[in-house]
């Protein structure tokens, strides 16, 4: 192996096995032993698995097949695991992972014994690799629906939480690896591999990023565990709130907690446990209420304002956003909650 290969070779199996000690610290050392740490841990290794599958066939087309099989069968989980990750991380409901993993382990294990990879790798490389990526990328597919809500507050110009970075980092990384191993046949095999290098270190960089910041990174919904609000405290935050909604501050499309915390002369963090804990909902959400509140009464008001108009006008920056928000709290459109009013 000449000193290019060796140096390519050292850079793609190094994500693999990191991966595995990350998949380690997630099941094993991580403060929280939750669910969606072992869903993450479950995932990295899996991933890990292909990873240094490719690496070794690369270097080593000789190598044993059952190895080969293993690390193709590996494959398959590695959806199910982004799907229960991300689900577990966003969601409080209890999951039901058997029926996202069992029947694929027993599915994949029934294929190897029929069609065992060093007498049919024909099968293997065409129909059984095919299906494994498909099902990967339905799974990439339907596990959106969890990061949606992010999406949405980018589109609103609202500061991520630690945790929302994060799983934007987790979800578009698998997608990435994806992309590197479909594409792979056209490019060069090992593609994939030094991919996951490449995002495992980014990853690496924002666990690094959470200690510098003091930010538990993977149990933000416990942030608030252990500090309790005195209700002398809660009623001076209301009072303060109250004030807020008065002053109709709410309406600057840039209001944000930082800058409602500085207006009502109380710390940021104090300000969203208030909010999360006794009003129980997010900061975005609160604002969102009192906007579309203000609209209500806009839209049973005389004016010159159209419904879109209305939107800007009380703070939304796109109209699909306003619509949305209105739908969500009323269950009409700004259309028909004014047809309805009006009658």
């Amino acid at each position: 192996m000449n000193s290019d290969n060796q140096l390519l070779f050292f850079f793609s199996a190094l994500g693999g096995f990191n991966g595995i000690i990350l998949s380690a610290y997630f099941a094993l050392i991580a403060g929280k032993k939750s669910s969606s740490n072992y869903y993450l841990a479950l995932l990295m290794l899996v991933l890990s698995i292909r990873i240094i599958k490719s690496v070794f066939f690369y270097f080593n087309p000789n190598l044993a097949n059952i190895f080969i099989q293993i690390g193709l069968s590996g494959c398959i989980l590695i959806g199910p695991f982004l799907y229960l990750y991300l689900k577990s991380t966003t969601e409080y409901a209890k999951i039901n992972w058997k029926p996202h993993v069992l029947p694929y382990i027993l599915g994949i294990t029934i294929l190897g014994a029929l069609y065992p990879y060093v007498d049919n790798r024909t099968i293997w490389s065409g129909w059984i690799v095919f299906g494994i990526y498909l099902q990967w990328l339905a799974y990439i597919i339907v596990s959106l629906k969890f990061i949606k809500p992010i999406f949405q507050k980018i589109k609103e110009k609202e500061t991520l939480k630690n945790i929302e970075v994060w799983l934007l980092s987790i979800y578009f990384g698998i997608l990435f690896i994806w992309l590197a191993y479909t594409i792979g046949s056209y490019t060069s095999y090992i593609v994939g591999a030094l991919s996951f290098t490449f995002i495992l270190y980014l990853i690496l960089l924002l666990i690094v990023f959470r200690y510098i910041r003091h930010s538990d990174i993977f149990e933000e919904k416990e942030k608030y565990k252990n500090k309790v609000i005195d209700e002398d405290t809660k009623s001076l935050i209301k009072q303060k709130l109250s004030m807020m909604v008065e002053k109709e501050l709410f309406l600057n499309s840039n209001f944000t907690l930082e800058e409602a915390a500085k207006e009502l002369k109380i710390s940021r963090h104090l300000l969203s446990q208030y909010v999360n804990e006794t009003l129980g909902k997010s900061f975005s959400d609160l604002i969102k209420e009192y906007r579309i509140e203000k609209a209500k009464k806009l839209l049973m008001a005389e004016s010159n304002l159209t419904i879109e108009g209305i939107g800007y006008e009380i703070g939304f920056n796109s109209k699909s956003s306003f619509y949305t928000a209105f739908k969500k709290i009323t269950g009409l459109t700004p259309a028909e909650y004014q047809k309805s009013s009006s009658k």
